[in-house]
Protein backbone atom coordinates (compact mmCIF):
# COMPACT_ATOMS: atom_id res chain seq x y z
CA UNK A 1 0.00 0.00 0.00
CA UNK A 2 1.36 2.79 -0.90
CA UNK A 3 -0.39 6.57 0.68
CA UNK A 4 0.73 10.53 -0.18
CA UNK A 5 -0.49 13.53 1.18
CA UNK A 6 -0.99 16.22 -1.59
CA UNK A 7 -1.84 20.11 -0.82
CA UNK A 8 -4.19 21.41 -4.20
CA UNK A 9 -4.27 25.09 -5.56
CA UNK A 10 -7.39 25.97 -3.54
CA UNK A 11 -5.43 24.85 0.09
CA UNK A 12 -7.60 21.72 0.24
CA UNK A 13 -5.75 18.57 1.37
CA UNK A 14 -5.99 15.45 -0.50
CA UNK A 15 -5.26 12.10 0.40
CA UNK A 16 -4.06 9.64 -2.29
CA UNK A 17 -3.24 5.58 -2.13
CA UNK A 18 -3.15 2.68 -4.00
CA UNK A 19 -3.52 -0.79 -2.68
CA UNK A 20 -3.15 -3.93 -4.52
CA UNK A 21 -5.86 -6.57 -5.45
CA UNK A 22 -5.66 -9.66 -4.54
CA UNK A 23 -8.06 -10.63 -7.41
CA UNK A 24 -8.96 -9.00 -10.67
CA UNK A 25 -11.62 -6.47 -10.65
CA UNK A 26 -14.72 -7.10 -12.46
CA UNK A 27 -15.48 -4.83 -15.12
CA UNK A 28 -17.97 -4.42 -17.81
CA UNK A 29 -15.57 -5.22 -20.95
CA UNK A 30 -15.01 -8.96 -19.76
CA UNK A 31 -18.47 -10.27 -17.73
CA UNK A 32 -18.01 -13.36 -19.55
CA UNK A 33 -14.79 -13.94 -17.97
CA UNK A 34 -16.12 -13.85 -14.54
CA UNK A 35 -16.61 -17.75 -13.40
CA UNK A 36 -13.30 -19.75 -12.47
CA UNK A 37 -12.92 -22.95 -13.99
CA UNK A 38 -10.47 -23.63 -11.15
CA UNK A 39 -6.82 -24.35 -10.49
CA UNK A 40 -6.32 -27.87 -12.46
CA UNK A 41 -5.03 -26.85 -14.76
CA UNK A 42 -2.36 -25.11 -13.43
CA UNK A 43 -1.43 -28.05 -11.40
CA UNK A 44 -1.37 -30.44 -14.09
CA UNK A 45 1.07 -28.24 -16.22
CA UNK A 46 3.15 -27.52 -12.99
CA UNK A 47 3.58 -31.47 -12.32
CA UNK A 48 4.25 -31.61 -16.28
CA UNK A 49 7.00 -29.73 -16.04
CA UNK A 50 8.64 -31.28 -12.73
CA UNK A 51 8.30 -34.86 -14.50
CA UNK A 52 9.78 -33.71 -17.43
CA UNK A 53 12.81 -31.72 -15.74
CA UNK A 54 13.48 -34.36 -13.32
CA UNK A 55 13.38 -36.67 -17.11
CA UNK A 56 16.18 -34.70 -18.20
CA UNK A 57 18.27 -34.32 -15.36
CA UNK A 58 18.04 -38.06 -14.83
CA UNK A 59 19.21 -39.56 -18.40
CA UNK A 60 22.01 -37.14 -19.13
CA UNK A 61 24.64 -39.64 -19.72
CA UNK A 62 27.42 -40.08 -17.06
CA UNK A 63 29.95 -38.69 -19.86
CA UNK A 64 28.93 -35.21 -20.51
CA UNK A 65 30.99 -32.65 -19.34
CA UNK A 66 29.13 -29.71 -17.55
CA UNK A 67 30.56 -26.00 -16.69
CA UNK A 68 31.56 -24.99 -13.11
CA UNK A 69 32.51 -28.65 -11.68
CA UNK A 70 28.61 -29.56 -11.67
CA UNK A 71 26.49 -31.83 -13.14
CA UNK A 72 24.46 -29.78 -15.49
CA UNK A 73 24.11 -27.08 -12.44
CA UNK A 74 23.50 -24.81 -15.55
CA UNK A 75 21.20 -26.18 -16.68
CA UNK A 76 19.09 -26.68 -13.52
CA UNK A 77 19.60 -22.49 -12.69
CA UNK A 78 17.95 -21.60 -16.28
CA UNK A 79 15.41 -24.02 -15.25
CA UNK A 80 14.73 -22.18 -12.08
CA UNK A 81 14.72 -18.64 -13.68
CA UNK A 82 12.12 -20.44 -16.16
CA UNK A 83 10.21 -21.48 -13.60
CA UNK A 84 10.13 -17.88 -11.41
CA UNK A 85 9.57 -15.89 -14.31
CA UNK A 86 5.81 -16.70 -14.18
CA UNK A 87 5.52 -15.63 -10.24
CA UNK A 88 7.32 -12.80 -10.71
CA UNK A 89 5.60 -11.38 -13.39
CA UNK A 90 2.11 -12.32 -11.86
CA UNK A 91 3.37 -10.65 -8.91
CA UNK A 92 4.32 -7.73 -11.01
CA UNK A 93 1.50 -7.13 -12.91
CA UNK A 94 -1.11 -6.84 -10.35
CA UNK A 95 -3.90 -4.60 -10.48
CA UNK A 96 -3.98 -1.68 -8.39
CA UNK A 97 -6.53 0.34 -6.96
CA UNK A 98 -5.61 3.81 -6.48
CA UNK A 99 -8.12 6.63 -4.60
CA UNK A 100 -7.71 10.31 -4.49
CA UNK A 101 -10.05 11.75 -1.49
CA UNK A 102 -10.28 15.18 0.06
CA UNK A 103 -12.47 16.68 2.46
CA UNK A 104 -14.84 15.10 5.58
CA UNK A 105 -18.54 15.73 5.51
CA UNK A 106 -18.64 15.39 9.44
CA UNK A 107 -19.44 11.60 9.87
CA UNK A 108 -15.60 10.81 8.40
CA UNK A 109 -16.30 10.52 4.59
CA UNK A 110 -14.66 11.87 2.00
CA UNK A 111 -16.55 15.45 0.49
CA UNK A 112 -15.37 14.42 -2.91
CA UNK A 113 -13.54 10.85 -4.28
CA UNK A 114 -11.76 9.69 -7.21
CA UNK A 115 -11.06 5.94 -7.71
CA UNK A 116 -9.49 3.75 -10.45
CA UNK A 117 -7.27 0.61 -11.91
CA UNK A 118 -4.09 0.54 -13.20
CA UNK A 119 -2.32 -2.41 -14.05
CA UNK A 120 1.93 -3.21 -12.46
CA UNK A 121 3.55 -1.37 -9.26
CA UNK A 122 5.61 0.66 -11.28
CA UNK A 123 2.48 2.03 -13.48
CA UNK A 124 1.11 2.92 -9.69
CA UNK A 125 3.75 4.93 -8.58
CA UNK A 126 4.26 6.64 -11.62
CA UNK A 127 0.37 7.35 -11.55
CA UNK A 128 0.51 8.77 -8.24
CA UNK A 129 3.26 11.02 -9.32
CA UNK A 130 1.10 12.29 -11.91
CA UNK A 131 -2.08 12.32 -10.52
CA UNK A 132 -0.42 14.69 -7.28
CA UNK A 133 1.57 17.02 -9.38
CA UNK A 134 -1.92 17.24 -11.36
CA UNK A 135 -3.69 18.49 -7.94
CA UNK A 136 -0.79 20.56 -7.01
CA UNK A 137 -1.64 22.69 -10.29
CA UNK A 138 -5.22 21.92 -10.98
CA UNK A 139 -6.81 21.63 -7.75
CA UNK A 140 -7.98 18.13 -8.20
CA UNK A 141 -6.45 14.87 -10.34
CA UNK A 142 -6.85 14.85 -14.25
CA UNK A 143 -9.49 13.56 -15.88
CA UNK A 144 -7.12 12.29 -18.62
CA UNK A 145 -5.74 9.32 -16.16
CA UNK A 146 -7.10 6.67 -14.65
CA UNK A 147 -9.25 8.20 -11.93
CA UNK A 148 -13.09 9.32 -12.34
CA UNK A 149 -15.02 10.73 -10.14
CA UNK A 150 -17.39 8.54 -7.79
CA UNK A 151 -20.58 10.04 -6.96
Amino acid sequence: MMERTVRGRDDRVWTLRSTMEWRQPATADDFEHDVSVGNTSAFVLLTLIIVLTITLVSTIPEDVVAPWNGRMLWLGLLIVLAILFFPARWALRRPWTVVAETGDNGEGEPVERWTGTVRGVFNARSQLTRIAKSIQQDSQPGIEGPLQPVA
